[in-house]
């Protein structure tokens, strides 16, 4: 383009002409160079460092230009500049550009449209052709071409109108799953505000507000390398309002309330169902298993998304003065973000009779230390600990059972240990009461200090947990719910039914939390938890997905249980984006509430799941876009140590504003970045049984085969009937059967298989100073009737920092039948990778557990099942070091070597 400054009016004029929708004037050059300079500049800032994130407010628009000519009121197409700079001379390899305008850019679209390095994603106005430019490129079937072919998403709406629901649903279900597995290094927002309420051109319905979560959204990606640039926006208002709120995302404000109905419109759900067809062929995150799910209640469902399937009558637009902008001034962060609370008193629960077992003190205090080690504990407010008083205990739990745990105090060894055994997995002592008040008191003093403003979110740092926790009986290391009294409490101090979510994502279902809430629609329960055809704890039917709630509050109850172990974040993530969130927007909660249990956390020696910390930080920041921030995780499980504690400090991290530090690693993992094929049925059948119930869930997408192969064949629905929805959200343990998990010919890398020792095979039982018989060393949670050759899952770390510990096999080998050093027992042996020592195990008399505490050694190899522990990781470990000795090992006790892929 050569320059306007000494050109004739008329030559300019004439110039214009020649291309659709431009003007020019002698400075829309220069103006378009300063337009362009200034967003690369921003994106070098960004780049450098000097700036964790931007927003360029500049005009001529650009994402319209081709590479050869200007279209659409665009001269130079700044973005997609912006976009070669970072490749070609900032050396990135990958980045996202998003472009919400109204109109599609397609001049964006056509630059990048073979280039598999530059994922763009388009959500914008199209009415079937109708809207400008009127391309066929603009529909959702122009995916690239050559190389790029699935790089370009283009999400097209076909009737005006669409509200904030129906682009929030189109990030959820369609752009960020694709962003995640695609891993940008940097985002570029094409940020037009002409489908902002009253813009003449868009005619859309979209609030300031949405613009601030989606922003927000964008946040966590790219560790927060996120630059905004001016587009389209023609209603001066709007136009203020939506930027102002773009910004305050980026500054790191709250979201503020969204506007308009709550969940997408049929129009919309048939957009983004389409799209997710096209492309889940090129991304295994938008890999679905269509579940039907047979009802009465359903029949409402097809009416309103049109029997044809067509596109739905057009929607009438009120005028801009029927719908002012909110008036009530955005959310601000308070000065102190991030609340913290903490009791030391709570450490002085433990186990008199198990100083290894998995619920132990040692939970909190690391996790506590790790907060400090990082920085992130004084950048939060202290909040004062107290003891939950009887009356709040009473919110949710009986008289008689608070009554039954008051009078533990005082008791005797003995007396305790019965006290805890009529309950599941559960320990008590002296000071346990205390503790569990504390546990539950802590989290109260959260609620008191977000429902004030005092800090915006919180965390509380308590055992022992309490999901478990039922109203009239204590179960899994629970004593008192505190999650649920939370939620009661703020009800309380609210002076109404305040709408509450709860998200547990702890490994095990918390039984006692959705039976607390199952007939209040008030609170909505979601729950991602192994379930393993309700084998896994807390068993039974509870934690399955047709599992809906009661009464009033059928609906809002959500399981989604996963049937096998190893889930990790190529699960989660699709199941908080498909499920979670799409359902806690539509129920627009004023209070967030997580039962943050991190054992299925890597590493963690009951969950055998794969979450990574930055996993567990995505999940936090993107729940923050809801309830204006109000948002408080309670320390629920995990019994790594470190690996809880990392998993925390990310969430901590996330509420106090940083932005994850970089995306989810889903490609990163030793795994395929797939979805495994059982979550997908999982997700899809949750999603069949509450499709009733959610609006937001109404998508008919074409199913596509979920086996994790360059095969994409389409597979049928399964239709299942809902007469008895209980039974749903479980593969039996027969189809588990048939599908190999159940043979021993099947059991994956990382397994062992281990005989469950009932109670009279149980040796060296230790006597207590009071005389009585204790239960045994390492009793934690124990699933009813479990098959006596169970699988147990184990996910080995790759690398410990101890692996120096490990010496050289001795030149006389190993002895695999050697007896205890210490009590002659030829039970379950460990040998000592440093010493090379043979013990027994906690199991027997506990004596290798014994001689690492007292030498320091912390490596050890298992002559039953030789999987390699660290004693100081908390974890098993598999890494080339310990190979001599487990090949020595393997070969004594089989007779064979070690196979290759071990």
């Amino acid at each position: 383009m050569a320059s306007t400054a000494d050109m004739e009016e008329g030559k300019l004029r004439a110039l214009s002409d020649t291309y659709d929708s431009v003007y020019l004037h002698p400075n829309s050059y220069h103006c378009a160079r300063l337009a362009a300079g200034t967003v690369l500049a921003v994106v070098d800032k960004v780049l450098s460092g000097e700036l964790r994130n931007g927003l360029a407010l500049i005009r001529p628009p650009g994402h319209h230009a081709q590479r050869e000519r200007m279209d659409g009121y665009c001269l130079f197409n700044h973005v997609a500049i912006a976009a070669r700079h970072a490749r070609e001379r900032r050396g990135l390899q990958r980045v996202l550009i998003v472009d919400w305008d109204v109109h599609h850019g397609q001049g964006t679209q056509f630059i990048f449209e073979d280039d598999p390095s530059v994922l763009y994603f388009s959500v914008h106005r199209y009415d079937n052709g109708a809207f400008w430019p009127h391309l066929p490129d603009s529909d959702s079937s122009a995916v690239g071409r050559g190389q790029g072919c699935g790089f370009t998403i283009n999400l097209p709406w076909n009737q005006p109108g669409m509200t904030d629901a129906d682009y929030i649903s189109a990030f959820l279900q369609l752009l960020l799953p694709v962003a995640f597995e695609f891993q940008p290094q940097l985002v570029l927002v094409a940020a037009g505000f002409d489908a902002a309420i009253g813009d003449p051109k868009g005619q859309m319905l979209v609030s300031p507000a949405c613009f601030a979560h989606l922003t927000h959204m964008l946040l966590a990606l790219a560790g927060g390398k996120v630059v905004l640039a001016l587009e389209g926006g023609y209603n001066l208002h709007s136009l203020t309002e939506g930027v102002s709120a773009a910004l305050g995302s980026l500054l790191g404000d709250p979201c503020p309330p969204l506007a308009g109905p709550a969940a997408p419109c049929p129009s919309a759900l048939q957009s983004i169902s389409k799209a997710l067809g096209i492309h889940a062929q090129f991304w295994p995150s938008l890999q679905r298993v269509e579940v039907s799910v047979l009802s009465t209640e359903d029949e409402g469902v097809e009416e309103a998304l049109g029997e044809t399937g067509g596109v739905p009558s057009p929607v009438e637009l009120p005028c801009p003065e029927a719908l002012p902008f909110l008036e009530a001034p955005p959310p601000r962060r308070p000065p102190a973000c991030t609340g913290l609370v903490y009791d030391e008193r709570m450490t002085q629960h433990y186990n008199m009779w198990d100083s290894q077992h998995p619920e132990r003190p040692q939970r909190v205090t690391r996790a506590l230390s790790r907060l400090q080690e990082l920085g992130l504990e004084p950048r939060c407010l202290r909040l004062p600990p107290r003891l939950a008083t009887e009356p709040e205990l009473l919110l949710c739990h009986s008289p008689e059972y608070v009554a039954g745990l008051r009078a533990t105090v005082g008791l005797r060894p003995r007396e305790l240990h019965r006290a805890g055994s009529r309950y599941n997995s559960v320990y008590m002592c002296g000071e346990s009461f205390e503790a569990a008040c504390l546990a539950a008191g802590c989290v109260l003093s959260a609620v008191d200090a977000v429902l004030a403003g005092q800090v915006q979110n919180a965390v509380a740092v308590v055992r022992p947990p309490g999901h478990h926790a039922e109203p009239d009986a204590a179960c899994g290391f629970c004593l008192f719910n505190s999650v649920a009294l939370a939620a009661r409490y703020a009800q309380q101090v609210a002076g109404r039914p305040l709408r509450v979510l709860i998200l547990d994502w702890d490994i095990h279902h918390g039984n006692g939390i959705q039976h607390i809430f199952e007939e209040d629609p008030s609170v909505l329960y979601i729950s991602l938890h192994r379930y393993d055809a309700g084998a896994f704890f807390p068993g039974g039917p509870a934690g399955g997905a047709g599992q809906v709630g009661r009464g009033q509050g059928r609906g809002y109850t959500l399981n989604v249980p996963w049937e096998e172990p190893r889930a990790g974040d190529p699960e989660y993530l699709p199941a908080l984006l498909r499920l979670c969130l799409p359902v806690a927007y539509q129920f627009r909660p004023e209070l967030v509430l997580v039962a943050a249990g991190f054992d299925a956390a890597q590493g963690d020696p009951l969950g055998g799941c794969l979450v990574t910390p930055q996993g567990y930080g995505t999940m936090a920041w993107l729940l923050a876009t809801l309830a204006c921030g109000r948002l408080i995780l309670a320390l629920e499980g995990g019994y790594n140590l470190a690996a809880t504690a990392e998993s925390l400090a990310t969430c901590v991290r996330a509420l106090l504003g940083d932005p994850p530090l970089a995306p989810p690693p889903v490609l990163a993992l030793p795994l395929s970045p797939h979805p495994q094929p059982s979550a997908l049925r999982a997700l899809g059948l949750a999603s069949a049984v509450h499709r009733t119930y959610w609006a937001c869930l109404r998508l008919h997408v074409p199913s596509m085969d979920c086996d994790a192969s360059e095969d994409r064949s389409q597979a049928p629905q399964e239709a299942l009937p809902s007469d008895d929805l209980s039974s749903l959200g479980s593969l039996s343990l027969e189809d588990r059967s048939q599908e190999g998990l159940g043979s021993p010919d099947s059991v994956p890398v990382g397994w062992t298989r281990r005989k469950m020792k009932t109670e009279p095979e149980l040796e060296g039982v230790g006597i207590n100073p009071e005389g009585e018989e204790a239960p045994p060393e390492g009793a934690g949670l124990a699933a009813p009737d479990l098959p006596e050759d169970a699988l147990y899952a184990v996910t080995p770390l790759s690398w410990c920092p101890h692996l120096s510990s490990v010496a050289p096999v001795p030149p006389a080998g190993l002895d695999i039948l050697a007896p205890c050093q210490k009590c002659g027992c030829q039970g379950e042996n460990w040998v000592c990778l440093t010493c090379y020592q043979v013990l027994c195990s906690r199991y027997v008399a506990g004596h290798m557990v014994a001689h690492g505490d007292a030498s320091g050694h912390p490596m050890v190899l298992s002559f039953a099942d030789l999987s390699a522990w660290c004693y100081d990781c908390e974890a098993y470990i598999h890494h080339p070091t310990l190979l001599p000795a487990k090949i020595l090992a393997h070969r004594l006790k089989f007779g064979n070597e070690l196979p290759a892929l071990l």
